[in-house]
């Protein structure tokens, strides 16, 4: 019998070893994180794994979401993409960060980021402990990423030895540069003491290009593992160059960092 060439294509595609089909819809999740039950949104490539995987950190956004077009991108190439609530954004509990800022004191505001940047590694650390313990994860293959205020949390939650194999933070801090000094130190401290490669990504119409220069050149200095692209501009105006890049360039910075995730996870 004659198969059609459409019904043949079909099953040649669903049939091909290694292929991974992005989930139409993410898993809901809740874990615990510093007493709290947080929430995220998990994707998972079809098969049963163990596969790589991704903690992506949102930005500072209230309803962060579950990151579709992100998602759809790592799954299709065979990476788990997990991406954790932290406090008092999306559904996870709390008070929203932007606003604890805007009660501060206008002399105390920048360190009261400061402080709540760190504290809110935790969170991010109770959904890489999550990841780690799901059946199809591979628990020694997994990076994290994540832009703007998820930039900031990737290089910060580098600091600790959490065994992730890569960091890839999109424009960390870029929106503050030169406006909180104190965010600045905390960027440089945490290059100097990362633990795993660092990959940092900005588009060349992002509010400002400090955080690749400065922190490249203060990797350089300490000899880290750490590489920086600045991209051309993507669209027209800061925020499509910070935000849109991010989390909707994939074509544009997609190759290059599954090139460099596929040299870390291959790294003993």
């Amino acid at each position: 019998m004659k198969i059609p060439a459409l019904m043949l294509l079909t099953f040649i595609a669903l049939s091909a070893p290694g292929r991974a089909a992005a989930q139409s819809q993410p898993e809901e999740v809740v874990f615990p994180g510093d007493g709290r039950q947080l929430h995220g949104f998990l994707w998972k490539p079809a098969g049963s794994g163990p596969f790589r995987a991704i903690v992506w950190n949102h930005g500072s956004e209230k309803l962060p979401g579950s990151e579709p077009a992100l998602a759809n991108f790592y799954t299709a190439h065979a990476y788990v993409f997990f991406v954790p609530h932290r406090r008092g954004q999306g559904r996870s509990p709390g008070d929203y960060i932007q606003d604890q800022i805007a009660h501060a004191p206008p002399g105390q505001r920048a360190q009261r980021m400061i402080d709540l940047q760190e504290a809110e590694v935790d969170d991010v650390i109770a959904g890489l402990n999550y990841l780690k313990s799901l059946p199809f994860v591979d628990p020694a293959k997994i990076a994290i990423s994540g832009c703007s205020y998820g930039g900031i949390q990737t290089l910060l939650a580098g600091e600790r030895d959490l065994g992730v194999k890569a960091l890839v933070p999109f424009a960390p801090g870029a929106m503050s540069w030169g406006q909180n000094p104190f965010l600045e130190d905390v960027l440089i401290r945490a290059v100097d003491r990362a633990r795993a490669p660092v990959f940092l990504i900005q588009a060349e119409n992002d509010f400002s290009l400090d955080p690749s220069h400065v922190l490249s050149k203060e990797a350089n200095k300490k000899h880290k593992e750490f590489q920086s692209k600045i991209y051309p501009a993507f669209g027209k105006i800061h925020h499509d160059g910070h935000w849109g890049f991010c989390s909707s360039a994939t074509e544009v910075w997609g190759a290059d960092v599954l090139a460099f995730l596929d040299a870390q996870m291959k790294a003993q």
